[in-house]
């Protein structure tokens, strides 16, 4: 049985100032080379930070989501890249829940292991004796090159044709490969977030056993080491993941801009924090940023104390969940905006992480699982219409 790491909320954010120096020292060299430092990846592995939402039981923390969120928004305010793979991470440990325990062991047991995968476009699973042939190529494969395992989603195929349920559904599964038998296609060339080393996955041919292929469905029977609160609270404590390191990117857009303050701007007298426009913009982007965080928080506080109480999330929390989710990264990409106007030409330098945070920012609005679009479903809920977000139908 694999050890579970005994560590105080405290230790961890001790760890991350420890880590801060080591962090700054390579975010240049992630951001140029498309993927984070390996150096930092195996400092960020033995700090524990990609066992945030393990089971204790599998040797992680098992943390409170209020938490883990509040790590990642610290790594994310030090470099966008080492807090989103961490949240990217995290996010995926939670669908061990759905898988029985010896399996969950397989994948999530070892210290070392950590987590990648993209869940579009579904593979190809052709059904064989004992599990499935498993091909396919998925985008957006953030933490790919330091992880153990790949995720994914995938559909059946009966020969040519496509295997649907009894209300005419693709038949889909969750699958889990070991990274060992994929291959990482090198072409994460974005605007922003580049040191994340999103890159496509493919997978040719490769067999899959059915007990590591599972129904994409509710969760229903968890193992005993998923019995926990954290994983009533399910794919909404993933999906936030995918929100939070956006906070830090903001809170870090604002630092710099008071660290700048000092600045005298081309052509005027005046320094950067004596310009009224300067301190109009800043004490608004404080305050959209500020609230937005409250919000995220106090939204996933709750979850947490009605996962505490024994039940999972009902439709309307889960939709203020995805809420506080997306309204997390619209609010903060819009504190980085006002940061961004008020620095004027030093925005576009690269010199300054400026243009970097606004790019980061604008990046993660445009995740599926966070982006405004989700705002859509999260409206249809309060007017008592069906949803078209797929994921509220997971308790």
């Amino acid at each position: 049985m694999s050890a579970a790491i005994e560590m105080r909320p405290s230790d961890l954010f001790a760890k991350v100032d420890e880590l801060a120096p080591l962090i700054q020292e390579h975010a240049l060299a992630a951001e140029q080379q498309r993927r984070l430092s390996p150096i930092v990846a195996e400092a960020l592995r033995d700090a524990g930070f990609y066992r945030l939402f393990r089971p204790r039981a599998l040797g992680g923390l098992e943390l409170d989501p209020v938490t883990a969120y509040r790590l990642v928004e610290a790594l994310a305010r030090i470099d966008s890249a080492a807090g989103w793979n961490v949240a990217i991470s995290n996010a995926i440990e939670v669908w061990g829940a759905w898988f029985s325990e010896p399996v969950a062991r397989e994948i999530f047991g070892a210290p070392e292991a950590a987590m990648a995968g993209g869940w579009n476009p579904p593979r190809r699973a052709v059904p064989v004796e004992g599990g499935y042939r498993l091909s396919g190529r998925t985008t957006f494969n953030s933490n790919c090159h330091n992880a153990t395992w790949f995720t994914g989603l995938a559909q059946v195929f009966d020969g040519d044709a496509l295997r649907v349920d009894a209300a005419g559904h693709p038949v889909t599964l969750v699958t889990f490969v070991p990274a060992r038998e994929a291959r990482i296609i090198e072409n994460w060339e974005t605007l922003g977030l580049g040191g994340t080393g999103s890159h496509d996955i493919e997978i040719d041919d490769v067999f899959v056993p059915s007990e590591r292929a599972v129904p994409l469905a509710p969760l229903e029977n968890p193992s005993k080491a998923y019995a926990g609160p954290l994983y009533r609270i399910a794919v909404f404590a993933s999906v936030a993941c995918n929100a939070v390191s956006a906070l830090g990117i903001a809170q870090a857009a604002i630092d710099d801009l008071v660290a700048l303050g000092r600045k005298v701007p081309s052509y005027t007298t005046r320094s950067l924090r004596d310009r009224s426009v300067v301190q109009l913009q800043l004490a608004r982007a404080e305050g959209k940023l500020s609230a937005a965080r409250a919000f995220f928080h106090t939204t996933y506080d709750e979850a947490w104390k009605i996962a505490l109480a024994g039940r999972s999330l009902e439709m309307a929390e889960r939709a203020r969940c995805q809420l506080a989710s997306s309204h997390a990264v619209l609010a903060a990409a819009e504190a980085v905006d006002l940061v961004h106007a008020a620095v004027g030409a030093t925005g576009i330098r690269n010199e300054h992480r400026f243009q970097k945070h606004f790019r980061d920012a604008h990046v993660v609005t445009q995740h599926a699982f966070v982006s405004a679009t989700r705002l859509e479903a999260v409206g249809q809920v309060m007017l008592g219409l069906e949803p078209d977000w797929s994921f509220f139908a997971f308790s």
